[in-house]
């Protein structure tokens, strides 16, 4: 147990996704979402087979989908011989436990995913202890299932199984475990705040946005270095810090984790000292893909999620990335009054961003990338005149 572990194996694994539409979610909303969760899994190292999606009011309490469809599911997990069946929202530990005797092969929800993608990146061990709390924070609840082969069958003397002596100790093992993860946590975000502290007085620049927008892809061409980029989601688990020169100012550029719908409540803790990079940090470069077609969600998305970490209100940067890779949506290319071209868009985003500062680039071809350094230098300078009044020799 004291180490994070992979749960989808090494060889492609074939899988179903299961997802619901309700009073809450529309039909469109949860294709994006099991769309977001094919991207997951193929993260992850598995083959989507097929996506089932049920309009319901609320998802099932005790199967998540009505019985129908689960029933549907089954057949087909049978005469496909899938091994893996992923569903879209947490599952509940009965609900995990209801699926497993129905379908009879192994059951993945949405977080215990993302803790997987997570246990397979993580490669520092400030990383590695982060995911390994949120993996035993998301087990703790759901050890009964782990040991229903030693339940009692029946009855009588000398059949009365120790499963629920185990489950009790192994409960207390594993609380024992995340009292010392936390603990870990609380050294290792003590050295973390001795480190910012010692950064000196330059101005601190976060990268923030939605995972695979290309935050890391922007760090390495304006630092110049090799951060770990690629066309994944979660790439980056550990924040990356590097000192930029724009003309002759320097300042500290901090690359972070990517953000997602659903991010597990157990991350959102683990992470706080990743996330106090951003609260620490003197203006923020949202970068947003443009060329993906839930752009603004994702928007919508980070900055309630910003919000949550920070309640003050920070000087931005929003970059829309990937300019090269946009194409208008289809049915838009029949009204060339709506956001048919790529000006339109600049001119929509433009007016709704008010005082923040927009810019359109592509970090992978290098466009517009002067432009983007001379917003960042405007920005650093009135954020170091305002520090240093009367400190004025570097510009």
């Amino acid at each position: 147990m004291g180490k994070s572990k992979q749960i989808i194996k090494e060889e492609q694994e074939f899988c179903l996704l299961v997802g619901v539409a309700h009073s809450r979610i529309s039909e469109e909303e949860a294709l994006e979402h099991l769309e977001e969760l094919r991207f997951l899994a193929e993260t992850a190292g598995a083959k989507t087979e097929r996506m089932f999606l049920q309009n319901l009011p609320v998802p099932n309490p005790k199967t998540y989908v009505g019985s129908g469809k689960i029933e549907e599911i089954r057949d087909y997990v049978k005469s496909k011989e899938i091994s893996l069946v992923i569903f879209d929202d947490e599952l509940s530990p009965s609900q995990l436990r209801n699926i497993e005797k129905i379908l009879g092969c192994k059951i993945l929800d949405r977080t215990i995913l993302i803790l997987d993608i997570f246990a397979s990146r993580a490669m520092t061990y400030h990383a590695k202890t982060q995911v390994e709390l949120a993996q035993l924070q998301y087990m703790l609840p759901r050890l009964t299932g782990l040991w229903t082969h030693l339940e009692r069958q029946k009855g009588g003397i000398g059949m009365r199984g120790p499963g629920e002596s185990q489950i009790e100790t192994d409960r207390r093992i594993i609380g024992q475990r995340i009292s010392l993860m936390k603990e870990r946590l609380k050294s290792i975000d003590k050295q973390k705040r001795v480190q910012r502290g010692n950064r000196g007085q330059l101005v601190r620049v976060a990268l923030v946005g939605y995972t695979n927008v290309g935050k890391s892809t922007l760090m390495n061409v304006l630092s110049k270095s090799k951060v770990f980029a690629e066309n994944k989601l979660f790439a980056t688990l550990d924040t990356t810090v590097r000192k930029v020169v724009l003309g002759n100012l320097p300042l500290l550029l901090t690359d972070t984790v990517g953000f997602i719908r659903k991010l597990p409540q157990q991350l959102m803790e683990s992470f706080k000292s990743t996330l106090d990079e951003v609260r620490e940090a003197d203006l923020l470069i949202h970068v947003l893909d443009i060329s993906h077609s839930n752009f603004e969600d994702h928007y919508r998305v980070v900055n309630e999620t910003l919000s949550e970490i920070d309640k003050s209100s920070k000087p931005t940067i929003v970059v829309f990335n990937k300019i090269d890779a946009y194409f208008p949506p289809v049915n838009e290319l029949e009204h060339p009054e709506g956001l048919s071209s790529l000006e339109a868009l600049k001119k929509s985003w433009m007016a709704k961003l008010g005082p923040q500062k927009a810019i359109f680039i592509s970090a992978q071809k290098k466009e517009n990338m002067d432009e983007l350094r001379d917003i960042l230098y405007k920005e650093v300078k009135e954020i170091f005149k305002v520090r240093y009044p009367y400190n004025n020799f570097l510009y």
